[in-house]
């Protein structure tokens, strides 16, 4: 397996943090899965455990820097390290208004938002991996082309790279590598009402090279391979999963 024996802390349950947790404990990972939402967080250990995995559960606010450090200072201290920390976290954002009639406060917020929690996060395994000579830490998000009407998110995706190629920076010589998952929008993950839907569909999938968004499973996979020693010559770098964007 992949992940045989690694620990690794998913911050986030919704639907794009749960394939993750999933992957990666078919892959032998230990889980240790953090959020907000006790529902979600029990919905997800539960298919865990009942495919033969192993998790943990905690809850706490990824924004709260307290709460963060201390979770992953217990991690490290029960599992006896920390190697993976990936952020699934949502950012809060508005998607469908262009920017020109967009309010400050539903720009601002992705982009406050991911820059605050990827920066605590990734500092809290940082801090233990460089002790241990080695870790991963896993991003999310930016498209490979400028879409229309994301708001802030597409600045905060731009933000977030900015922060990835500094900690692969900093962080290379102690053996801890970072990456970057880029996608071009996860049709599942998206709720069967939300407004800007059809507009994904549309506007950034159909006009991928394979004609579809990558999928959960897909997310999962990718993500446990980079998370693995298989891609252990792979940092400061982005893992292009957009099924070959072609937005204009």
């Amino acid at each position: 397996m992949l992940l045989k024996d690694k620990n690794a802390v998913i911050y986030g349950s919704g639907s794009i943090g749960g394939a993750v947790a999933r992957a990666f404990a078919r892959e032998g990972a230990r889980v240790h899965l953090a959020g907000r939402n006790p529902e979600s967080l029990a919905a997800v250990a539960g298919q865990i455990r009942a495919a033969g995995g192993e998790v943990e559960t905690a809850r706490i606010d990824a924004l709260d820097e307290a709460a963060v450090d201390e979770h992953a200072d217990a991690v490290a201290a029960s599992a006896g390290g920390l190697d993976i920390s990936f952020n699934l976290i949502t950012h809060g954002d508005v998607q469908g208004t262009p920017l020109a009639e967009m309010r400050l406060a539903d720009f601002e917020r992705p982009v406050l938002t991911a820059a605050r929690t990827m920066f605590l996060t990734s500092r809290a395994a940082a801090r233990h991996m460089i002790g241990q000579g080695s870790g991963v830490i896993l991003m999310f998000g930016g498209y490979g082309d400028p879409a229309p009407r994301l708001g802030g998110l597409q600045v905060a995706f731009g933000a977030l790279e900015s922060l990835r190629r500094a900690l692969a920076c900093e962080l290379g010589p102690h053996g801890v590598r970072v990456l970057t998952l880029q996608t071009g929008g996860i049709t599942e993950s998206l709720p069967a009402d939300f407004e800007y839907r059809e507009a994904i569909t549309t506007e950034i999938v159909g006009k991928t090279m394979l004609g579809r968004a990558a999928t959960l499973e897909d997310v999962g996979a990718v993500a446990a391979f980079a998370a693995s020693d298989r891609a252990r010559a792979m940092t400061a770098t982005s893992l292009n999963i957009t099924c070959g964007s072609q937005v204009d």
